[in-house]
């Protein structure tokens, strides 16, 4: 019997070219395929976050596909962290730099309560910089961020150096 991330690592696209020449991208659209699969990924997220959280952040929008279930298992609340603009107020927004400009994400203030411990999951870690955005919004409401969890991370691009200044409790299922 194969590991879970042996299976990740074989369900997991890898498309040339991607975005743009030169980039191999992980497509983890396939993971969604597989129920099976997707049920132990949620089950392994959540047995790693047990007794450690109070709330899930979910970046938007691939960290709401597997962050709303780990929090449903967990059996904690799960809070939306969206592109500015998409949420009602009241929200409180952090803006970041990516590759070619900038954007900004916001999170409704309200949602975190002082003293929190926040797990935040996106689906890949990079550059990290939207999930250290994140973990500024969080604290900025009176949060604190104790987790950070990806399915991968892409270990070159020492995402996680930037991340471990809130926590260096940086899971991922798999990485390259």
């Amino acid at each position: 019997m194969s590991t879970l991330q042996e299976r990740i690592d074989q369900t997991i696209a890898n498309v040339a070219d991607f975005p743009k020449p030169g980039i191999q991208y992980k497509d983890i659209t396939p993971l969604f395929l597989d129920a099976k699969l997707s049920n132990e990924i949620v089950d392994a997220f959540a047995g790693i976050s047990k007794g450690k959280v109070d709330a899930v952040c979910g970046i938007e929008s691939r960290g709401f596909l597997y962050g709303i279930q780990i929090a449903q298992k967990l059996g904690v609340p799960f809070i939306l962290v969206r592109k500015a603009g998409k949420l009602p107020p009241p929200t409180v927004s952090e803006s970041y730099d990516l590759e070619y400009g900038q954007a900004t994400i916001e999170v409704n203030e309200t949602y975190i309560k002082e003293g929190m411990r926040i797990l935040v999951h996106d689906d890949v870690l990079a550059t990290g910089g939207t999930a250290e955005a994140c973990a500024k919004l969080i604290e900025k409401c009176g949060g604190k961020v104790t987790q950070f969890s990806f399915i991968v991370n892409l270990e070159f691009l020492n995402g996680a150096e930037k991340l471990s200044r809130f926590t260096t409790d940086i899971v991922s299922l798999t990485a390259y």
